[in-house]
């Protein structure tokens, strides 16, 4: 059985959808088969970070050339060998629009889509759902087909990264607090466990406490502190001005980036 990690069948109607980080590809230095693809941008180049339930809109945008007729095309993403992957993840119906020029014999195809990423609801192939180890970066490649069925596929330069959605709490007490004492700073810091279809404390991060003085606009980092094996944060701090506190994460290449909501502490 064969499992082709599809990011979406361009032919129309009904689109397949996947999921990634950025995929940048170079453009095919032949038109190898008479197709040629480049240009393809996921997300507009921002990490694409999932969750456990909530569906996630990706914007995808790619340039295919032609030298001959297509009736449909497509853009891919897969894990091992072209050809030898085995993994559809498949996504809701969604737009397509594409312009169209030709010159000297080519027909160049400029096209926007949006893909559909539903953790949840993923084929029976992928056992119905993400799967933490699919976090990780996919080669991508495209497939132009012909009106007598026939089709070329071509190896694409970009990759496309899948990351875990992470998340933060964070709690400063006391309120309010006493100029020149102590402020104890608390969180815990999570990430999405996709096999579990839930939220599992992450350890071992390193996290940013970063604090915006009262009336101001701007967080600035304080502090890094390290998470314990648990995912807890936990620090102290002068007081010295009224502001507010938060926690601040920057991801890894499995795990997107997350900022806990600010707590605010008077100090008089």
């Amino acid at each position: 059985m064969r499992k082709r990690v599809v990011f979406g069948l361009l032919s129309g109607v009904m689109g397949l959808g996947l999921v990634g980080t950025t995929a940048m590809t170079a453009e095919a230095t032949t038109y190898e088969g008479g197709v040629s693809f480049s240009k393809v941008v996921f997300n507009d180049g921002d990490p694409i970070v999932v969750g456990t339930t909530n569906r996630v809109r990706v914007p995808l945008t790619f340039t295919v050339k032609s030298t001959s007729a297509l009736d449909s095309w497509e853009v891919f993403a897969y894990r091992g060998t072209l050809g030898k992957s085995d993994y559809t993840l498949a996504g809701s119906e969604t737009e397509l629009s594409c312009s169209k020029s030709t010159s000297g014999g080519v027909t160049t195809r400029a096209c926007k889509w949006m893909i559909d990423i539903e953790p949840r609801h993923m084929p029976s192939g992928n056992g119905g759902s993400l799967v933490n180890s699919d976090a990780t970066a996919w080669k991508t490649a495209g497939t132009g087909i012909k009106p007598n069925g026939s089709w070329d596929t071509d190896g694409l330069s970009g990759t496309v990264s899948l990351q875990r959605y992470s998340r933060l709490t964070a709690n400063a007490s006391p309120e309010p607090a006493v100029k020149g004492k102590k402020i104890t700073v608390t969180g815990v810091v999570q990430r999405a466990d996709w096999s579990a279809h839930k939220y599992v404390n992450y350890g071992g991060r390193k996290v940013y406490l970063q604090f915006k003085p009262a009336g101001s606009n701007t967080y600035t980092s304080v502090k890094a502190v390290t998470a314990s094996s648990t995912g807890k944060l936990s620090t102290t701090v002068t007081a010295d001005k009224s502001g507010t506190w938060r926690w601040k994460y920057y991801g890894n290449s499995t795990t997107g980036a997350s900022t806990s909501t600010g707590d605010s502490v008077t100090v008089g």
